[in-house]
Protein backbone atom coordinates (compact mmCIF):
# COMPACT_ATOMS: atom_id res chain seq x y z
CA UNK A 1 0.00 0.00 0.00
CA UNK A 2 1.23 3.52 -0.85
CA UNK A 3 0.80 5.24 2.47
CA UNK A 4 0.72 8.99 2.03
CA UNK A 5 -1.53 10.22 4.99
CA UNK A 6 -2.54 9.28 8.36
CA UNK A 7 -5.57 8.11 7.05
CA UNK A 8 -3.75 5.55 4.51
CA UNK A 9 -1.50 4.22 7.31
CA UNK A 10 -4.61 3.67 9.93
CA UNK A 11 -6.15 1.65 7.43
CA UNK A 12 -3.03 0.42 6.05
CA UNK A 13 -2.89 -1.16 10.21
CA UNK A 14 -6.85 -2.17 9.86
CA UNK A 15 -6.10 -4.54 6.80
CA UNK A 16 -3.46 -5.75 8.46
CA UNK A 17 -5.25 -6.62 11.09
CA UNK A 18 -8.32 -8.22 9.11
CA UNK A 19 -6.08 -9.82 6.83
CA UNK A 20 -4.16 -11.98 9.70
CA UNK A 21 -7.58 -12.60 11.27
CA UNK A 22 -8.19 -14.25 8.24
CA UNK A 23 -5.21 -15.94 8.01
CA UNK A 24 -5.40 -17.19 11.25
CA UNK A 25 -9.17 -18.40 10.85
CA UNK A 26 -8.51 -20.20 7.80
CA UNK A 27 -5.31 -21.48 9.52
CA UNK A 28 -7.48 -22.73 12.82
CA UNK A 29 -10.04 -25.19 10.41
CA UNK A 30 -6.76 -26.93 9.13
CA UNK A 31 -4.11 -27.77 11.82
CA UNK A 32 -3.97 -30.68 13.02
CA UNK A 33 -3.38 -29.86 16.75
CA UNK A 34 -5.98 -29.31 18.73
CA UNK A 35 -4.66 -26.45 21.25
CA UNK A 36 -2.93 -25.11 18.23
CA UNK A 37 -6.47 -24.83 16.39
CA UNK A 38 -7.85 -23.06 19.99
CA UNK A 39 -5.09 -20.47 19.82
CA UNK A 40 -5.26 -19.65 16.08
CA UNK A 41 -9.08 -19.46 16.60
CA UNK A 42 -8.90 -17.05 19.78
CA UNK A 43 -5.97 -14.94 17.93
CA UNK A 44 -8.58 -14.76 14.82
CA UNK A 45 -11.01 -13.36 16.86
CA UNK A 46 -8.98 -10.83 18.24
CA UNK A 47 -7.42 -9.77 15.74
CA UNK A 48 -11.04 -9.41 14.00
CA UNK A 49 -11.56 -7.11 17.23
CA UNK A 50 -8.63 -4.95 16.54
CA UNK A 51 -9.76 -4.27 13.30
CA UNK A 52 -13.23 -3.52 14.82
CA UNK A 53 -11.14 -0.69 17.49
CA UNK A 54 -9.00 0.89 14.23
CA UNK A 55 -11.61 1.25 12.37
CA UNK A 56 -13.41 3.19 15.18
CA UNK A 57 -10.37 5.13 15.48
CA UNK A 58 -10.58 6.27 12.12
CA UNK A 59 -13.86 7.04 12.30
CA UNK A 60 -13.54 8.91 15.14
CA UNK A 61 -10.15 10.74 14.17
CA UNK A 62 -10.43 14.77 12.70
CA UNK A 63 -10.94 15.10 9.12
CA UNK A 64 -7.60 17.46 9.21
CA UNK A 65 -5.32 14.94 11.10
CA UNK A 66 -6.26 11.96 9.11
CA UNK A 67 -5.21 14.31 5.49
CA UNK A 68 -2.03 15.15 7.25
CA UNK A 69 0.80 13.80 5.16
CA UNK A 70 2.48 11.11 6.44
CA UNK A 71 5.04 10.39 3.67
CA UNK A 72 8.20 12.03 4.36
CA UNK A 73 8.14 10.05 8.36
CA UNK A 74 8.10 7.15 6.30
CA UNK A 75 10.57 7.56 4.11
CA UNK A 76 12.86 6.42 7.23
CA UNK A 77 11.19 3.55 8.25
CA UNK A 78 10.93 0.33 6.70
CA UNK A 79 7.70 -1.15 7.34
CA UNK A 80 7.44 -5.07 7.02
CA UNK A 81 4.26 -6.78 6.45
CA UNK A 82 3.40 -10.71 7.09
CA UNK A 83 3.94 -13.02 4.42
CA UNK A 84 0.99 -14.06 2.62
CA UNK A 85 -1.39 -16.20 3.92
CA UNK A 86 0.00 -20.00 2.93
CA UNK A 87 -1.30 -21.92 5.31
CA UNK A 88 2.14 -20.97 7.07
CA UNK A 89 0.40 -21.39 10.42
CA UNK A 90 -0.70 -24.64 9.65
CA UNK A 91 2.65 -26.03 9.89
CA UNK A 92 3.56 -24.10 13.52
CA UNK A 93 3.19 -25.80 16.81
CA UNK A 94 1.93 -23.56 19.81
CA UNK A 95 4.97 -21.82 20.30
CA UNK A 96 5.72 -20.91 16.88
CA UNK A 97 2.17 -19.21 16.49
CA UNK A 98 2.16 -17.16 19.32
CA UNK A 99 5.60 -15.60 18.51
CA UNK A 100 5.00 -14.99 14.81
CA UNK A 101 1.71 -12.95 16.32
CA UNK A 102 3.76 -11.04 18.81
CA UNK A 103 6.39 -10.09 16.51
CA UNK A 104 3.23 -8.63 13.89
CA UNK A 105 2.08 -6.67 17.08
CA UNK A 106 6.01 -5.42 18.25
CA UNK A 107 6.19 -4.05 14.71
CA UNK A 108 2.88 -1.95 14.40
CA UNK A 109 3.93 -0.35 18.54
CA UNK A 110 7.51 0.04 16.73
CA UNK A 111 6.12 2.30 14.07
CA UNK A 112 3.36 4.31 16.01
CA UNK A 113 6.55 4.79 18.76
CA UNK A 114 8.60 6.04 15.74
CA UNK A 115 5.44 8.26 14.35
CA UNK A 116 4.02 9.82 17.38
CA UNK A 117 8.10 10.67 18.35
CA UNK A 118 8.02 12.34 14.64
CA UNK A 119 4.80 13.77 14.53
CA UNK A 120 5.19 18.09 13.87
CA UNK A 121 1.41 18.37 15.56
CA UNK A 122 0.16 18.17 18.45
CA UNK A 123 -3.46 16.77 17.37
CA UNK A 124 -1.20 13.78 15.26
CA UNK A 125 0.77 12.90 17.87
CA UNK A 126 -2.18 12.41 20.38
CA UNK A 127 -3.97 10.13 17.48
CA UNK A 128 -0.52 8.27 17.40
CA UNK A 129 -0.06 8.29 21.16
CA UNK A 130 -3.62 6.81 21.22
CA UNK A 131 -3.00 4.08 18.77
CA UNK A 132 -0.18 2.97 20.59
CA UNK A 133 -1.45 2.48 24.01
CA UNK A 134 -4.73 0.56 22.18
CA UNK A 135 -2.50 -1.92 20.75
CA UNK A 136 0.48 -2.06 23.58
CA UNK A 137 -2.98 -2.68 26.19
CA UNK A 138 -3.96 -5.15 23.18
CA UNK A 139 -0.66 -6.91 23.12
CA UNK A 140 -0.77 -7.48 26.62
CA UNK A 141 -4.49 -8.48 26.76
CA UNK A 142 -3.39 -11.26 24.21
CA UNK A 143 -0.24 -12.21 26.03
CA UNK A 144 -1.94 -13.55 29.24
CA UNK A 145 -4.57 -14.51 27.61
CA UNK A 146 -2.58 -16.57 25.26
CA UNK A 147 -0.61 -17.25 28.66
CA UNK A 148 -3.56 -18.50 30.23
CA UNK A 149 -4.33 -21.07 27.34
CA UNK A 150 -0.49 -22.25 27.55
CA UNK A 151 -1.17 -23.04 31.21
CA UNK A 152 -4.02 -25.62 30.50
Amino acid sequence: MDIKTFRDLIEWTRDLHRNLSNCLADCSKKHEQERARALLDYLAKHEAELERIVTEFERQADNKILETRVYDHMADKTIQTLRTCDEHYTNLDFDGICREVFEFHDQVIELYQYLAGRAEIPEAEELFDELLKMEQNESMRLARQVGQMNDI
